[in-house]
């Protein structure tokens, strides 16, 4: 079993906040000394998927996992594995009932920020929390671990980023190869650990 290093939560033009065109993140995936994997999480939608999937297939040693951010009714869930958007309403267990019945894996983003469930998560059988969100304060994420431990549930990383420069600026460590399904498995067995870059790339 190998480690791969990944970058969990990112958002392409398809979210309309957000400026990283797909080619823009394979390119940067293909540079980095060592963060070769990523999960393409817009807002509400899939359209980048496909492409940025096609994008990275040319290069053997990155991976893209489909997946995007749900704007459930009471806050944001990733689902990584998916091509397609859950079916309505988006309650959040209805949404993570979703990701389990296609092997997906559902994550609460960023709980203790603007958009995040805070402790309704507590009450969803949910996959994983992202404890460590780029765009979060370090209180914010810290709360995140906590609610993690306390829920003993793993905790994953994502930049959340949504312009070039925000890429990488946290990641994962995940115990397995390079290849979709594995990583997805790995994460739900917690076989995963989190850190903070500080050398951009």
């Amino acid at each position: 079993m190998s480690t791969v290093y990944a970058d969990l939560h990112i958002h392409t033009v398809y979210s309309s906040d957000s400026l990283i065109q797909p080619k823009t993140l394979v390119d940067r995936l293909l540079a980095h000394n060592y963060i070769k994997v990523a999960a393409v999480t817009d807002h509400d939608s899939v359209r980048a998927v496909k492409a940025t999937m096609a994008l990275a297939s040319a290069y053997p040693d990155i991976l893209i996992i489909p997946g995007v951010e749900i704007s459930t009714t009471a806050g944001d869930l990733l689902i990584l594995g998916t091509e397609e958007l859950p079916p309505k309403p988006w309650s959040p267990q209805e949404v993570a009932d979703y990701a389990r019945s296609i092997n997906a894996v559902s994550i609460v983003a960023h709980p203790y920020r603007l958009y995040g469930m805070g402790d309704i998560a507590r009450t969803i059988k949910i996959d994983a929390i992202e404890v460590l969100n780029g765009g979060s304060s370090t209180a914010a994420n810290q709360q995140a671990k906590q609610m993690a431990k306390e829920e003993k549930l793993p905790g994953t990383a994502g930049s959340d980023a949504h312009q070039t420069s925000e890429l990488f600026t946290v990641c994962n460590q995940i115990q397995a190869d390079l290849n979709i399904d594995n990583i997805l498995h790995a994460i739900k067995k917690g076989l995963i650990t989190t850190t903070t870059q500080t050398n951009g790339n």
